[in-house]
């Protein structure tokens, strides 16, 4: 049934793109806006795969994050590093204060177990092990940290460690960190570790493991839960990153300074829930249109979507869709070849853009494609003449 109501969505989306941004323009009043009162000293929610903002409150201000500082630094091991490298666990990393795993100086460890240890344990010890191995030295780590967030589009985050223990300057938003963490989320690994409840890692010159227990409280208590990484100290507060998915819908969340984090990170998933559903107009690879070729050997070309074309959307909302494409498009075309784009726009807001790509090569007409076609139509073939 789900599936029958979308498909009909989807036709009505194809047949009103021309008069849907009128209709939109007139429910502009109607629309809820994204900002929410909160417990939290900020917060936000946003979707994972546009990374539209769905709920928000104080989401640029910058503030301490205690241990959510770990997800950049598991994000900087997962596209510098080599998981299965035995990393020597140096001075630096021995005795850390706060949450540990209880590294030993001169032990080995791959990064694989200590990104277990990081994100499950919360150690800090192996932070410090990680930052070494990656960057050379903790400051160094932590220049590409900030470096890296940058280019994620984080406008007012500065790292100082790799752990999130208090420290001037280190800090980030609800809103930059939402979008640290969703670059995370594109990482298996990074999604295996983050959503489960118990592991073990090796320990050595014992003969036992370490047992890491996941502080994340929502893992239990809350219906599709992806995880993603509790932080705490006396300046930051109570701070939590947040996920889950229900129904095609994946959400990423952040409080900051949040007393009763879990609850609030319940509450506001479940408004997001309520509030949105996932709107898909075109899968990847599908055709979205039949455009005129010019001069061609075929007349027409399919144009595919390059990715799928989808976007959260307020419950009982359509979106207009713009296609951005000639009215022919020349010959020569090879498959895949960028022709235009479409989008999912609301109340003058693009929600999702993608590339529209040539689905076949397009030859074009010459002399020798015309003077075969001249012989295959001609009424008489030459065999028939000589009889």
């Amino acid at each position: 049934m789900r599936q029958w109501i979308s498909q009909i969505r989807r036709l009505m989306l194809l047949l009103c793109c021309t008069i849907l941004p009128l209709w939109n323009t007139h429910a502009r009043a109607e629309t809820a806006s994204a900002n929410v009162t909160t417990s939290a000293k900020a917060a936000v929610l946003i979707e994972r795969n546009t990374g539209n903002i769905l709920l928000c409150a104080n989401e640029n201000t910058p503030l301490p994050m205690a241990s959510t500082t770990k997800v950049m630094t598991a994000l900087m091991a997962l596209e510098l590093g080599n998981m299965d490298d035995i990393v020597t666990v140096g001075r630096n990393a021995y005795g850390v204060p706060g949450t540990s795993i209880y590294l030993s100086e001169g032990e080995k460890i791959s990064l694989r177990d200590l990104l277990y240890g990081l994100l499950m344990a919360s150690g800090n010890d192996a932070a410090v092990a990680i930052a070494e191995h990656i960057g050379g030295d903790v400051d160094t780590f932590c220049r590409m940290m900030t470096e890296r967030a940058a280019e994620l589009g984080c406008r007012h985050t500065v790292f100082i460690n790799p752990n999130g223990l208090p420290a001037q300057g280190h800090q980030t938003t609800a809103y930059d960190l939402a979008l640290i963490a969703r670059e995370a989320m594109n990482h298996p690994l990074f999604r295996e570790i983050v959503s489960t409840r118990r592991a073990s890692i090796p320990w050595e010159g014992r003969s036992y493991h370490r047992i890491l227990n996941n502080k994340n409280r929502l893992l239990t208590d809350y219906d599709g839960a992806t995880g993603i990484k509790t932080g705490y100290t006396k300046a930051a507060g109570r701070c939590l990153v947040f996920g889950a998915k229900r129904n095609g819908l994946e959400v990423i969340g952040v409080v900051l300074c949040c007393g009763d984090w879990f609850d609030e990170a319940a509450r506001l998933m479940d408004l997001g829930f309520a509030k949105y559903e996932y709107f898909t107009a075109f899968s990847q690879g599908e055709a979205v249109r039949q455009v005129p070729v010019a001069d061609g050997v075929s007349e027409t070309v399919s144009v595919l979507a390059s990715q799928t074309l989808a976007a959260p959307l307020p419950k009982g909302y359509l979106p207009a869709l713009v296609l951005d494409l000639p009215e022919k498009l020349p010959a020569g075309l090879t498959a895949g070849d960028q022709v235009g784009t479409a989008q999912l726009v609301l109340e003058g807001r693009v929600l999702h853009s993608v590339t529209l790509v040539a689905g076949d090569t397009i030859g074009k007409r010459d002399y020798s494609y015309e003077l075969e076609r001249f012989w295959r139509l001609w009424p008489v073939q030459p065999e028939e003449m000589a009889q």
